[in-house]
C-alpha cells in the first residue's frame, strides 16, 4: 500500500492520495462513462434508472444504500471519500442476474457520520450488522481501494458469508518505509487545486478527466460530502498500522478475482501482485489504459471480467499463476 508515493513525488511534488475511490465519487449522469464529445462536467451525477434508492438502520446509524435485481446477492463497497456512485456504471449490468446492493458506508455519502475513530474494522462490524439487517445470509463482495480491504477483511472476519470475492486496486498492506507518515494528512484535500491534482493521478486519461470544469464540479462535491472528518481518522489508522493485509491476507480463502488498472498511480500494480501472490488460487486481471477506478474508467472490460468471475467461468486475460 502507497508504495508508489515516493516515485509519484518526484514527478508531480505532491502527495498520493491513498484509496481516494473516483475522486469524491466521480460518475457521469446515468452511469456512462463519457466519450470526447460528452465531458463529464457537462453531466450531472444521478441514480441509474431501475435502481433504488433505501436506507438501513445498522447500530442506530442511518445506512444509505442502493438496490437493483434479484438473485445472489453482490454487495459493492467504494472506497475512501467515495459512495454508492462509483458503482453505478456497473450496478445495471449486475442486476440482469443478481441481486445487487451497493451501501454509503459508514461515515460517507448519504449515511450518517457518527465522529469516532474509523478504522477498517469499523467498515467491517456495520457491514456484517447491514447485511444482517438486509436479511442477508452470504453474498459476493466486490470492493475498490478502501472498499477492497474492507472486503479482504470481511472475507477473513466471517469467511461463512462471503461467497466470492473481488478486489478492485485495494489497499491493505502497510505503508512502504521511504513514506513520510505525515505526509498522509495531505489525503484529505480541502481547496480547489488540491481535488484537481486528486483528479490528475486517479485517472489515466487525464484529458477527459482532470480539467478545470470538472475540479470545480468535485470541489463542491465533496463540500457538501462532509466526510473529511471520516477521512482524516481514517489516516490516523493507517498511520498507526490498524488492520493491515500484510500477514493475514494469505487466510483468505474464497474464490478470489483481483482486477487493477496497469497505471494505477495510488496503490499500483505491484500490491495487486502481492494480493494474488498470497491469496491461493487467485485470478489477476490488469486492465491497460486504466487507473485507480477501472469500475469506471475501463467499465466495459471490467463488467466482462466480473461476469465471467461471478459466474465461476476463468476470466478473459487474467494471470491464475500465482501460489495455487
Amino acid at each position: 500500500m502507497f508504495t508508489g508515493i515516493t516515485q509519484f513525488q518526484r514527478l508531480t511534488r505532491m502527495v498520493v492520495l491513498s484509496g481516494l475511490v473516483a475522486s469524491m465519487g466521480l460518475l457521469p449522469a446515468k452511469g456512462l462513462v463519457p466519450t470526447c464529445q460528452q465531458r463529464p462536467e457537462a453531466s450531472l451525477l444521478q441514480t441509474p434508472a431501475g435502481v433504488a434508492d433505501k436506507w438501513a438502520t445498522v447500530f442506530g446509524m442511518k445506512i444509505h444504500y442502493q438496490e437493483a435485481g434479484s438473485g445472489p446477492v453482490v454487495i459493492l463497497l467504494h472506497g475512501l471519500g467515495g459512495d454508492a456512485s462509483n458503482w453505478a456504471a456497473n450496478v445495471v449490468p449486475l442486476s440482469k442476474s443478481y441481486r445487487v446492493v451497493v451501501p454509503d458506508q459508514i461515515g460517507f455519502g448519504k449515511s450518517d457520520k457518527p465522529l469516532i475513530n474509523y478504522r477498517v474494522a469499523t467498515l467491517v462490524d456495520f457491514l456484517d450488522g447491514f447485511m444482517k439487517e438486509l436479511g442477508i445470509s452470504r453474498a459476493s463482495l466486490v470492493g475498490n481501494s478502501l472498499g477492497g480491504w474492507t472486503a479482504a477483511a470481511f472475507a477473513l472476519a466471517h469467511p461463512d458469508k462471503v461467497d466470492r470475492l473481488v478486489l478492485v486496486d485495494a489497499a491493505g498492506y502497510s505503508l512502504d518505509k521511504n513514506v513520510d507518515p505525515k505526509s498522509l494528512n495531505l489525503l484529505n484535500p480541502s481547496t480547489r487545486e488540491g481535488v484537481k491534482q486528486v483528479l490528475s493521478v486517479v485517472f489515466y486519461n487525464k484529458e477527459m478527466f482532470a480539467n478545470p470544469a470538472l475540479a470545480d464540479q468535485f470541489f463542491a462535491r465533496k463540500m457538501a460530502a462532509g466526510d473529511g472528518y471520516t477521512i482524516q481518522r481514517f489516516i490516523d489508522s493507517v498511520i498507526s498500522g490498524l488492520d493491515m493485509m500484510d500477514s493475514t491476507a494469505s487466510g483468505i480463502k474464497q474464490p478470489t478475482l483481483i482486477v487493477w488498472g496497469r497505471q494505477d498511480a495510488l496503490v499500483p500494480l505491484t500490491i495487486g501482485e502481492r494480493y494474488h501472490k498470497d491469496i491461493a488460487g487467485s485470478q489477476l486481471l490488469v486492465i491497460d489504459k486504466c487507473g485507480h477506478v477501472p469500475q469506471l474508467e475501463q467499465s466495459g472490460q471490467f463488467n466482462e471480467g466480473l461476469m465471467r468471475f461471478l459466474a465461476g467461468e476463468t476470466v478473459k486475460g487474467a494471470d491464475a499463476s500465482a501460489r495455487q
